[in-house]
C-alpha cells in the first residue's frame, strides 16, 4: 500500500467514524466545496457543501442510536493527484412504517489532491437492485 493509499483510506475511515457520531464539522471536512454527490434517498444529486450537509440531516433522522454506519470492504486506488476508493457498507435505520431495516450499501468517492491534501470531489451511494 503506497502512502497516499494509506491516507485516503485513513481519511474515508474517519469520515465514516464522524458519521456514528453525528460530527457535522468532521463529516464535511475534507470536501470540496462544490462536491457532487449521488445518493439512495431523494434528492438522487447534492452538489455543493451545503446541499450535502442537508443529506445529512435525513440520514441521521433515519437512523437509530447507536448509529450503524460500517465500512466492510474498502478498496483504494491513489495516483499522485487523483484517487478513487469502492466500499461495501452497512447502515440500519427506521422506515416511515416502523420496519427496522439493515441496508447495505455501496460508496464510491473520488478525491483530488489539492493543495497537499486529499479532498472528496465525488461522493456515490448507491444499493444493489432487487430486480
Amino acid at each position: 500500500m503506497t502512502v497516499d493509499e494509506r491516507d485516503v483510506r485513513t481519511l474515508i475511515e474517519n469520515w465514516a467514524a464522524a458519521v456514528r457520531r453525528k460530527d457535522y464539522e468532521a463529516i464535511l471536512e475534507h470536501h470540496a466545496p462544490d462536491v457532487l454527490m449521488f445518493d439512495v434517498p431523494p434528492p438522487p444529486e447534492s452538489r455543493g457543501i451545503e446541499a450535502y450537509r442537508k443529506t445529512w440531516d435525513l440520514f441521521f433522522r433515519w437512523s437509530e442510536t447507536p448509529i450503524v454506519f460500517e465500512i466492510t470492504e474498502m478498496d483504494v486506488t491513489a495516483g499522485a493527484e487523483v484517487a478513487f476508493a469502492a466500499a461495501l457498507m452497512r447502515c440500519s435505520g427506521t422506515e416511515a412504517s416502523g420496519e427496522r431495516v439493515h441496508l447495505p450499501f455501496r460508496l464510491t468517492v473520488g478525491l483530488r489532491k489539492i493543495d497537499g491534501h486529499w479532498t472528496i470531489t465525488h461522493e456515490h451511494h448507491s444499493v444493489p437492485a432487487t430486480k
